[in-house]
């Protein structure tokens, strides 16, 4: 009896430590913040129902999150034909394009579930406004898909 609570409570303690959503913090660069948001949508449901767009949510800006709305408006909007490309997508590429001390460009090459490729423009900004996310990077805009090659 003593085993199985034993195993019991180990699967609980370890599925509570994967289910802990990143939170912005300074130490994390502009391009971690989007690795971040991308491999939390490439496994979106892993390990509960839309965690990646939530942790993708998190990294919001201020900014941007006055204009997406709350958690429940993001999902909604994640899940429209326009952003959907992103969940569980099968790889993507993180491309440089320039930064300056508060806001950094990058071109996302993503391939979806189905094979088809986009690209996306990336825009992440430092908050200086003071609060709890004072000089973190996060997202400020992701442009719509552009379609880069059809699989078949």
């Amino acid at each position: 009896m003593k085993i199985i609570l034993f195993f019991i409570i180990t699967i609980l303690i370890t599925n509570t430590s994967f289910a802990e959503i990143i939170k912005p913090n300074p130490n994390i660069n502009s391009q971690e913040v989007i690795e971040i948001q991308l491999n939390a949508l490439k496994k979106n449901n892993v390990p509960y129902k839309d965690a990646g767009i939530e942790q993708t949510w998190v990294f919001a800006h201020p900014f941007n999150r006055a204009y997406t709305g709350p958690l429940e408006k993001f999902t909604y909007m994640l899940n429209s034909p326009d952003y959907v490309v992103m969940i569980d997508h099968q790889n993507h590429n993180i491309i440089f394009i320039s930064e300056d001390l508060n806001t950094g460009y990058y071109f996302i090459e993503l391939t979806d579930k189905i094979g088809d490729k986009y690209g996306f423009q990336w825009t992440v900004k430092k908050v200086l406004e003071e609060g709890e996310y004072k000089d973190c990077w996060m997202t400020i805009g992701v442009s719509q898909p552009i379609p880069l090659a059809k699989s078949t």
